[in-house]
């Protein structure tokens, strides 16, 4: 397996840098669980649920096909996805769906910030879109999708989109390190569930759409290759998880690295207290991630 230490140019705080994505996570995956997303995308004629999540993440890539989708999300059950898409873009334009996403982000960051200072958003907005000045889209194909877009000119979405950048880019990165260290979707999915830091099993199972045969079965495997025993993650697969989460931060680390350490740690500051606020304001339902968001 490769370690971080083998791949990190000297001099580089991959830590610091990953501190700072873990900060500004919650400013954008809160959404998925708001109520304006499914209310601006459903205007558009698209169907409440799992429809308006896969649409609006799919959409800055064009009318893609369900493999596609699949393929850039993951840790999706394939069955799932071929439910919504292609259908959905019978029902509603990419483009369509593009502006009804970036005015729900808008909406229910608006909502949960309530009283956050102005100034913290555009300091912050400021800051992250400095920081995406150095991403580039090879092999980042969700990415790539997402930089295509023009960028917003109000300071709240234009934070929510510089998060969305950021937050792509390093997921791209993330499946190249899953890959690397042989886990597929599924099986990504069970061990970061195992070590009790995101969705619950219930909640992964029913979100991601894999049947408990089909978790059953990845447990099964994990096992057989020693990742996984009764007490939950070996010590191979607490290794092999770290692994995937160092390649990730490796991967990860550029924009950061070009902001500097000041300016980062400036990042972290207000991002963490922006995510406190939405937290507080109940953005993520009871019941969904058993330790925090990812």
């Amino acid at each position: 397996m490769v370690t971080v230490d083998q791949l990190t140019p000297p001099g580089v705080d991959v830590r610091l840098a990953a501190r700072a994505h873990r900060s500004v996570e919650p400013l954008h995956s809160h959404h998925y669980f708001s109520p304006e997303l499914d209310e601006h995308l459903a205007a558009t004629g698209l169907r409440p649920g799992r429809m308006t999540y896969f649409a609006g993440r799919a959409a800055p890539m064009g009318a893609v096909s369900p493999g596609v989708v699949t393929a850039t999300f993951y840790n999706f059950a394939p069955g799932l996805v071929a439910r919504h898409v292609p259908r959905c873009w019978t029902l509603a334009s990419p483009e369509a769906v593009v502006a009804a996403r970036f005015a729900s982000a808008r909406a229910s960051l608006t909502r949960l910030l309530g009283d956050t200072p102005t100034a913290d958003v555009v300091e912050l907005g400021d800051l992250l879109a400095e920081a995406c000045t150095v991403l580039t889209p090879e092999a980042r194909p969700l990415y790539a999708g997402h930089a295509d877009l023009e960028w917003p000119t109000d300071p709240v979405t234009r934070l929510w989109h510089a998060v969305t950048l950021l937050r792509e880019h390093r997921g791209d990165g993330h499946l190249m390190a899953l890959q690397l260290h042989g886990l597929t979707g599924l099986e990504a999915l069970v061990t970061h569930t195992v070590t009790g830091r995101g969705f619950t099993v219930e909640a992964a199972q029913r979100t991601r759409g894999w049947s408990p045969e089909e978790w059953a079965g990845a447990v099964q495997r994990l096992t057989a290759r020693g990742l996984l025993d009764e007490q939950g993650l070996t010590e191979d697969g607490v290794a092999r998880r770290a692994a995937v989460e160092e390649a990730t931060d490796m991967l990860s680390v550029q924009p950061f690295e070009h902001l500097g350490v000041e300016r980062t740690e400036r990042v972290v500051q207000l991002a963490k207290n922006m995510a406190r606020t939405v937290v507080a304001a109940g953005a993520y339902p009871a019941g969904v991630l058993a330790g925090g968001s990812r």
